[in-house]
């Protein structure tokens, strides 16, 4: 039997079904080009921005590091300038234990360390003093460490500058006793000298008599211990204190020079001051001694004693490198005229010292 055909309608469909599918596909691939390509540029502009985004937060972060950098530069900068603003000349620290101290500064077994060692405990063990107060290290700190007691204790004026105007004593050396050699005073390490080294001297004094009037009318031992931390970081108020205190006892060895050319009785530190070739005479003492205070040098033992004498306190001094003998506990002056005020030092070598606390 013959298959049978089929209708013309059905065989024309069945050859457009082909071609259909072939459009079909045709139109399959090209929405899938226009994706892709789609998805291409959509990936090539995030990946751009995302690239921008990566180099602008690394651009940020190095800014940032360096910025941080600079800050912490500047900050530690200005951090040391404040201390040395507030703090530049911290003179009198606080009070440190004293065999922490010594165990701190002589390490060693060289027979000066152990001999220190010694020292600072029989400061500690029979001489009851616990603790110690450094002094800044330079050619006034003798000055500074009776000065800072005397305030800080709030001992009041020497008898005879109650009786005079120490003011007016520069005016009067050159006035009433013809001393117009002051003018070669020397004002430490400025070395200043000429016509208005009186100007100079009587602005020092002046700030000695004010300040020692303020310190000796506080009754509060922490308010004048305060006040004596503030006056002893500034370092020009400490040079003009120290300036004065060298002219005051100037002014007491021309006093007493005037009373040895008289014939009058004078204390025998005088006599031996006057022994020496270098110190024959107020003049000679100022030039070749008192000039160089502050300078090239500290007080030297005989200075001390007239340091004690025109202040009117006796200043013990406990010598640690003459332990074991008779010269490690001397006081300046030896024979004091009345019962004077106390105060103490020690020293490791007669050039500086520090300050005890009991």
């Amino acid at each position: 039997m013959a298959a049978q055909r089929s209708p013309p309608r059905a065989r024309a469909q069945e050859r457009e079904r082909p071609g259909a599918l072939a459009a079909g596909n045709d139109q399959v691939q090209s929405w899938t080009l226009v994706t892709s390509h789609a998805l291409d540029t959509a990936w090539g502009i995030a990946k751009g921005s995302v690239m921008v985004a990566v180099s602008f937060l690394v651009a940020t972060l190095c800014y940032f590091r360096r910025l941080h950098l600079h800050l912490g530069h500047r900050l530690k900068w200005w951090s040391g300038y404040l201390q040395r603003k507030f703090k530049r000349n911290l003179s009198v620290e606080a009070e440190v234990d004293l065999l922490s101290y010594c165990a701190r500064e002589w390490t060693g077994d060289t027979p000066r360390a152990k001999l220190m060692r010694k020292a600072y405990e029989e400061l500690f063990w029979r001489r009851h003093i616990k603790c110690v107060r450094q002094v800044k290290r330079d050619n006034y700190d003798a000055l500074r460490s009776v000065l800072f007691q005397i305030f800080s204790q709030g001992l009041p004026f020497p008898s005879w500058m109650r009786e005079k105007d120490i003011v007016k004593l520069p005016e009067k050396l050159l006035f009433s006793q013809g001393c117009n050699w002051i003018q070669q005073y020397s004002f430490g390490p400025e070395n200043y000298t000429g016509s208005n080294v009186f100007g100079k001297l009587r602005k020092c004094v002046e700030l000695l008599k004010t300040q020692w009037t303020e310190f000796s009318a506080i009754k509060d031992y922490h308010k004048r211990g305060s006040m004596c931390n503030i006056l002893f970081s500034d370092a020009i108020l400490e040079y003009k204190l120290y300036e004065a205190l060298k002219f005051i006892m100037l002014y007491q060895v021309t006093e007493v020079y005037e009373q040895m050319k008289m014939k009058k009785v004078i204390p025998s530190l005088f006599r031996l001051l006057f022994s020496r070739e270098s110190s024959s005479d107020p003049l000679s003492f100022m030039m070749n001694h008192l000039n160089s205070v502050g300078d090239t040098c500290g007080l030297e033992q005989i200075d001390m004693f007239i340091l004690g004498y025109a202040l009117e306190v006796k200043i013990k001094v406990f010598r640690l490198f003459k332990f074991n003998s008779r010269d490690f506990e001397v006081y300046y002056p030896e024979e004091p005229l009345r019962e004077w005020p106390e105060i103490s030092l020690l020293t490791e070598n007669d050039r500086h010292y520090h300050i005890p606390v009991f």
